[in-house]
């Protein structure tokens, strides 16, 4: 199978409830393809918020199958999915910055988590705050860091590992919209490096800002179409388009 069509995450009518509440995403199926950027999107409520906390396994499903990375979710022991986060980065609306670190410590953080020497992060870190536009403020708190730059602390804390898997939650939710075109050329840049990418927004602005982005609606916890984000080819990883 290529590398244009195996999947890296697999949905199989998984349903999600809390507690013993009503659904909160119903019979939910989809498959995202290496390489691809997919926009999530649909009314407030409509269940964006625990489809992604189902993405970066802070949650399991109710219900149903999950897939990724050719291994089955549901019944991998707890013990294993520390080393599967490790392939997911996360953005959040609010940012969830530690406060009393720097925004280089900060970036460091998922490094410094993962066993990597002080010596072999310090140029990472650097790089990555150059590639956000945020060189010159490596020193700074949260604190005196305006919403676009925490926003993009952010984003060079999840994507410094290199994610196989993105996942962003109204990442321009805080921040003004050419800010938030801004903070959408950094998916797509990272995107390019071969990273799945997947934007929960409801700015619908933003929909048509990235060339051949599949969109994936959910309406009141069930994806209206949900063989929509499939209807076309997935658009080939690096490896593919740099053979053609």
């Amino acid at each position: 199978m290529s590398e244009a069509t195996q999947e890296i995450v697999g949905f199989d009518n998984v349903g999600l409830r809390y507690g013993t509440g009503t659904e909160v995403l119903s019979d939910v199926s989809f498959t995202l393809f290496p390489g691809s950027f997919y926009f999530l999107t649909g009314a407030s409520g409509a269940g964006k918020t625990s489809l992604l906390k189902l993405l970066y396994l802070a949650q399991r499903p109710s219900r149903g199958a999950i897939r990724m990375f050719g291994r089955d979710l549901i019944t991998m022991p707890r013990d294993n999915l520390p080393r599967f986060r490790r392939r997911i980065g996360t953005v959040f609306q609010d940012f969830r910055m530690v406060e009393h670190l720097s925004a280089y410590d900060n970036v460091a953080l998922p490094l410094r988590v993962a066993g990597v020497r002080e010596a072999d992060l310090a140029q990472p870190v650097t790089d990555m705050l150059e590639w956000v536009g945020l060189g010159h403020r490596s020193d700074a708190r949260p604190a005196t860091l305006s919403g676009g730059e925490k926003q993009r602390v952010a984003i060079a804390r999840a994507v410094i590992g290199r994610p196989d898997l993105l996942v962003a939650d109204e990442p321009t939710g805080n921040v003004d919209p050419e800010m938030a075109l801004k903070l959408l050329r950094l998916f797509e840049a990272l995107n390019r490096l071969g990273t799945t990418v997947v934007v929960a927004t409801h700015d619908v602005h933003l929909l048509r800002a990235v060339k051949d982005s599949l969109i994936m609606r959910l309406d009141r916890g069930r994806l209206s179409d949900p063989t929509g984000a499939l209807r076309y080819p997935p658009r080939p990883g690096p490896a593919a388009r740099n053979a053609e």
